[in-house]
């Protein structure tokens, strides 16, 4: 069976959602990034960069939440597309995710929340721009259902995982309505559904990664 090593984190969830979508059983191993446990050794010997989520499929560790949806969209052959026009349009989002949207996400919530410091310089920095990635999709979603086109793709799954978590940078979708109804839409399925109550049903687990 497919083990999946994750906490309720936004690149966690993605894991859980593509894996429910996609009908795959999997073991889900809570590993307590609030306790530091992804740094103990047991952890790193799956994934040196002592970060969440790692997969483990027949004795193969994936690592990167971006990898991981694609390995399994190849290994299904779904939420991917076999044209090629229509695949790059996937790739582009979870490159833009991993480039953009991502980071700024993550290190606007840092600056706000996490810093031993004041740094309000970084913290507009990236808040600003994660509120241009927010404008930027806004408008790609005024004309298309879902982020790579008119089908529900990991691109979408990619993106959802920081937008339902983006308390901790402090962003909203309030004046955003194509976002907003994207959002409400891919939140709604039942998969996305199961997947946020079992990854949230790790902050109470006992650790398990050793």
């Amino acid at each position: 069976m497919i083990e999946v090593h994750a906490f309720a984190t936004p690149n966690s969830v993605k894991v859980s959602i593509a894996l429910e979508e996609l009908g795959l059983a999997y073991d889900l191993k809570a590993v307590n990034v609030r306790k530091g446990e992804q740094k103990e050794a047991a952890f790193v010997a799956l994934n040196p960069n002592g970060k969440v989520p790692v997969l483990v499929d027949d004795g193969l560790v994936v690592t990167e939440s971006a990898a991981i949806l694609v390995y399994l969209a190849e290994k299904t052959g779904k939420l991917l597309p076999s044209d090629a026009a229509a695949r790059i349009r996937v790739f582009e989002q979870l490159f833009f995710h991993a480039s953009a949207l991502s980071p700024a996400f993550g290190n606007a919530g840092f600056f706000k929340r996490s810093s031993p410091e004041p740094q309000p310089i970084a913290e507009a920095r990236f808040s600003t721009e994660a509120e241009r990635i927010l404008r930027l999709l806004d408008v790609k979603l005024a004309d298309q259902a879902f982020m790579a086109g008119e089908a529900f793709t990991i691109a979408d799954i990619a993106h959802f995982g920081w937008l339902w978590r983006r308390q901790f940078p402090g962003l909203t979708l309030d004046e955003r309505p194509n976002f907003s109804r994207w959002y409400e839409e891919v939140a709604a399925r039942p998969a996305v559904q199961r997947a946020i109550a079992r990854v949230e049903a790790l902050v109470e687990a006992p650790a398990s990664a050793a």
